[in-house]
């Protein structure tokens, strides 16, 4: 069985380093799987977040020889076996302890989207909507909120921003909402004022690393902003006015 050398980052926000744990492995583990065994064999204090060892969850989020991947879903036979394998936790937000970070920053930035507000039911008090009608938004819902979207996304990660950038995964979820056939809401505003897509500059980083394939950028950011354009194109405008057709206010 081929042994690896892990080198993973120990300590907290005051200070830490890489340590180095020499790993038997078997056949069709994963990088949580040596975690794992690193944990019960030779060092029993380190501190790691995982949950499902599915990928859905999420939880297990950290960058991986620099890149930010799922541990569960890296498999050790996809890595050099001579060099040794990094681990350390994601940058992006504040360190606890080990791999384990305060991601509460994006928390609270769900609670700030505006929700679902329904139009009004069909006489016989039913809601009816076409599968095609919600095609495009049931890409957006795949999303486990591993936040890795959040952690390479340069807004966050290296400029003093979080105030006034909500960051790509909260630009799909006003997506999914605005996109919905049976919402009655207009969150161009909020998307430009409180969740500052106009910080975006579309370098689509936050779709290299969606474990779950979803096109963040294409199909979520752009036509948000060319929504936010259309506010501002003159054509567009008589065409709303000529229509009557006034913005619905959030």
């Amino acid at each position: 069985m081929p042994t690896y050398t892990m080198r993973v980052f120990r300590g907290d926000a005051r200070r830490g380093d890489f340590r180095e744990y020499h790993v038997e492995t078997a056949e069709g583990m994963v990088v949580l799987d040596v975690i794992h065994r690193i944990q019960a064999t030779q060092a029993h204090d380190l501190a790691c977040r995982w949950n499902c060892k599915a990928g859905k969850c999420g939880s297990c989020s950290a960058e991986i020889n620099g890149k930010p991947r799922l541990m569960c879903m890296t498999r050790m036979d996809t890595l050099a076996e001579g060099a040794p394998i990094t681990v350390a936790p994601i940058r992006t937000f504040p360190l606890i302890r080990d791999l384990v970070t305060d991601v509460s920053y994006n928390y609270e930035k769900a609670k700030t989207v505006p929700p679902l507000r329904l139009k009004p039911p069909d006489p016989d008090g039913r809601y009816r909507m076409m599968q095609e009608d919600i095609d495009r938004i049931q890409e957006f819902h795949k999303c486990i909120e591993c936040f890795l979207c959040q952690d390479v996304c340069h807004v966050i990660r290296d400029h003093d921003l979080k105030r006034q950038f909500a960051g790509p995964r909260f630009f799909i979820k006003i997506a999914a909402l605005d996109m919905h056939p049976l919402d009655t809401r207009n969150r161009t505003e909020f998307a430009a004022r409180e969740a500052g897509i106009g910080l975006c500059n579309i370098t689509t980083c936050c779709t290299e690393v969606c474990p779950e394939g979803i096109h963040i950028t294409d199909n979520g950011i752009i036509p948000m902003k060319e929504r936010r354009a259309d506010d501002y194109d003159p054509i567009v405008w008589l065409l709303r006015k000529f229509r009557g057709q006034r913005p619905e206010p959030a």
